[in-house]
């Protein structure tokens, strides 16, 4: 991951401009009580349950996809460079840390902890903000590991669709290419 961040600078600004965007949306409700913030939370738990699901069974989806990619990448004509499968790991890598996140976070929201007689409410004010944070970073997450798949595949319809030049292609077979015309 030594050029993962200067590589893919334009799908982790997309995630965390999206990170911000709900950070900041969050942050304009202002400061609640934690009487309030325990009402919050358990009127807006079914979204957050159903986000996290969402997100689990996307990226499980998406790693699978990565599979037929890496198929799609070593079956073509086109000898790829090691970098097109170093950003099809990245993406693995992030994807996989994505899905547990989300995954652990889908098994908090399920803890019935507004039922409980023992907890302060002061603590839910603190829970409440906790949890917008996460959901916000896990959605940012999403963002990123979708336009970092979007760049991938575009990548890949350009050199095994298009049958353009691309820097992804080994110079190798290019001058094999030169050498048959």
């Amino acid at each position: 991951m030594d050029n993962f961040f200067t590589k893919n600078k334009l799908s982790i600004y997309g995630g965390l401009i999206t990170f911000v965007f709900l950070g900041i949306a969050v942050f304009f409700l202002g400061d609640i009580s934690g009487y309030k913030a325990k009402e919050l939370i358990e009127v807006s738990l079914s979204g957050l349950n159903m986000l996290c699901n969402t997100i689990v069974l996307g990226s499980a989806t998406i790693l699978a996809l990565l599979l037929t990619l890496l198929g799609i990448s070593t079956g073509s004509n086109s000898k790829l460079k090691k970098a097109h499968y170093i950003q099809v790991l990245n993406i693995a890598k992030l994807d996989t840390i994505l899905f547990i996140s989300a995954l652990i976070m889908f098994q908090m929201f399920n803890i019935p902890l507004t039922e409980s007689e023992d907890m302060h409410t002061e603590w839910f004010k603190y829970l409440y903000w906790i949890t917008l944070f996460f959901s916000s970073l896990i959605s940012g997450m999403m963002v990123t590991v979708i336009l970092l798949l979007y760049t991938t595949v575009t990548n890949i319809i350009t050199i095994v669709g298009l049958e353009k030049d691309h820097y992804l292609i080994s110079e190798d077979e290019i001058e094999e290419e030169e050498e048959k015309d």
